[in-house]
């Protein structure tokens, strides 16, 4: 090489490494750069293609292509395949060569596409950064057929540099999207604690979570699977700008093993395109499930003990930065936990408000009406026992009798109602506390149990309350003094049996018909918690009275 030459490649290397540093934007980069070459080396085309993992090229910059290559807005650059791209393919391409006869140019010629300005030949460099394996770079020139050594060893050195720079903007763009993202995370987390002491159940929860990160992201999908009776099924979907009707059917056995793969890893894990697609299926959407690429999915653990749900995000095929997107979601999904556990806390704080605040109107009553009718009871008793001695029987008397009996009967339906505003006696367990209740009823209690598994506080305190007001109806209308009370205990769900063998029948239809308030209480209670309420009565057999509620997952 002579001194010339060599100052001239010098001069060029300079330039291209001053040309390559003046725009973060990889587009207008390589649009630069290869005009530049091209100029400073005379050949008067080229263009390049950037080649994934899967083998899928795209042409992202390309300079005064003959008419023949732009035909039909660049469909020869666009589709199928040729001798550079192939040997990209099958990892033979590892230094510059020239290529004899591009087979896109042939393929012009033979469609006639158009004029290809005597470009017959070119010559291909693979783009790469270290061992990573980029795409390619071909240069050309009209009636060049041949490229020198020292042409392809200066190509080679330019596609260096473009790789190198191609590398440092790909870093920089996933720093930049990262920061975004934690950003986003910022306003996403903002926005959470403000709406989560509105949410009045885990479904509200779960969609308030979805829509929140489809308000503050750009991830086309977003989903919470939760676990029902051992298999994962959608709870909140949310897909481009609007939350989705979920369906009852459920995901496919491998994509439940990749959930529970998830929340065994207690990480963030990729999920494939079939995966995030079978999760994205079960929506009753009309979302073109191709947009999506990708996906990814974190454990979010739950309150209830042994339940962890899965929140799962769909990735666009122009996602190239899914370590910055994988590392910010683990984050999201600590931030979702923690305000779980704060949405768990708030309705502690509810719960035991409002156990307060029966207790002060518990205290209130014993303190003022209680005491007032008791004292009614002693004055009737009192006025009672004077007119009694009188010789004549007083007028009165009958009715002081009346007013004694109705003011007992009062005293003791307010003593009832003190206790239902007051539960004592949880702390040893439901059946011992209602075996107490009835007793101090007058009644005779006998209880049963099967199965052994703990009950969730406010399962607990809803069946208290349904037999509180079971023993109530079995004192005040079956008219017998003893009644029998059976929990059954079983993985999926809690049944309390109350019975008595009194009346039934008609007679208790009179006084108890299926729209009576305290019946209305306990089927409203047995709803609320997901279950069902069941009275059978018979003139003969007595009265039943059947609530069956589901339990949640217990862990092991």
């Amino acid at each position: 090489m002579t001194e010339q030459a060599g100052m001239q490649e010098m001069y060029t290397l300079k330039t291209i490494a001053e040309t390559l540093n003046t725009s973060n934007d990889l587009n207008l980069m390589l649009d630069t750069v290869l005009g530049k070459l091209l100029e400073l080396t005379g050949l008067t085309t080229g263009w390049v293609f950037l080649i994934d993992a899967q083998g899928d090229y795209s042409c992202v910059a390309d300079y005064s292509l003959p008419p023949a290559l732009l035909h039909h807005d660049k469909e020869p650059m666009r589709c199928g395949s040729c001798w550079c791209v192939n040997r990209f393919r099958d990892g033979r391409l590892d230094n510059a060569v020239n290529i004899i006869n591009c087979k896109r140019l042939e393929d012009a010629v033979d469609h006639q596409w158009g004029d290809t300005h005597d470009i017959t030949h070119h010559a291909t460099v693979p783009l790469r950064s270290g061992e990573k394996m980029l795409g390619l770079l071909n240069v050309a020139a009209p009636g060049k057929e041949h490229f020198s050594d020292s042409e392809l060893a200066l190509l080679q050195a330019v596609a260096y540099q473009i790789g190198s720079a191609m590398e440092r903007m790909r870093l920089y763009s996933a720093e930049q999207r990262r920061a975004d993202l934690y950003v986003r995370l910022g306003e996403f987390s903002r926005s959470l604690g403000v709406t989560v002491n509105d949410c009045n159940s885990g479904d509200d929860m779960a969609k308030t979570v979805v829509k929140l990160l489809g308000l503050h992201y750009d991830w086309p999908f977003a989903a919470l699977l939760s676990q029902k009776n051992g298999s994962f099924m959608v709870q909140a979907a949310h897909a481009h700008g609007k939350s989705e009707m979920i369906s009852t059917s459920g995901l496919s056995p491998e994509v439940e093993n990749r959930m529970y793969r998830v929340i065994d890893s207690h990480r963030a894990m990729v999920l494939s395109t079939t995966d995030i697609q079978d999760v994205s299926a079960i929506c009753n959407n009309q979302f073109p499930m191709s947009v999506l690429a990708s996906g990814l999915a974190a454990p979010i653990p739950l309150s209830s003990p042994g339940e962890t749900a899965v929140l799962v995000v769909g990735l666009g095929s122009a996602n190239d930065f899914l370590q910055a997107d994988r590392e910010v979601f683990d984050a999201l999904a600590e931030h979702i936990t923690a305000s779980w556990e704060s949405l768990r806390l708030v309705y502690k704080r509810r719960e035991l408000t409002r156990l307060e605040e029966r207790n002060r109107l518990a205290r209130d009553l014993h303190d003022s009406v209680n005491q007032i009718l008791f004292s009614l009871s002693l004055t009737a008793k009192g006025a009672e026992s004077m007119l009694a001695g009188s010789p004549q029987l007083h007028p009165a008397a009958e009715a002081m009798k009346d007013i004694r009996s109705l003011s007992q009967e009062a005293l003791k339906e307010m003593r009832a109602l003190i206790m239902q505003l007051r539960p004592a006696g949880l702390e040893s367990g439901l059946l011992s506390a209602l075996q107490e209740y009835g007793t101090g009823q007058g009644l005779q209690v006998v209880v049963h149990r099967t199965g052994m598994r703990s009950l969730p506080q406010s399962i607990e305190e809803g069946l208290w309350r349904i037999g509180q007001e079971a023993l109530n109806n079995v004192r005040k209308h079956a008219g017998v003094p003893s009644a029998e009370i059976s929990l059954q205990l079983s993985d999926q769900e809690a049944a309390l049996i109350v019975t008595d063998r009194g009346k039934g029948g008609a007679k208790r239809r009179e006084t108890l018909p299926s729209n009576s308030l305290g019946l209305s209480i306990m089927r409203e209670r047995a709803q609320s918690l997901g279950g069902r309420l069941e009275l059978v009565s018979s003139s003969r057999k007595g009265t039943s009275v059947t609530v069956v509620i589901p339990l949640p997952s217990e862990s092991v």
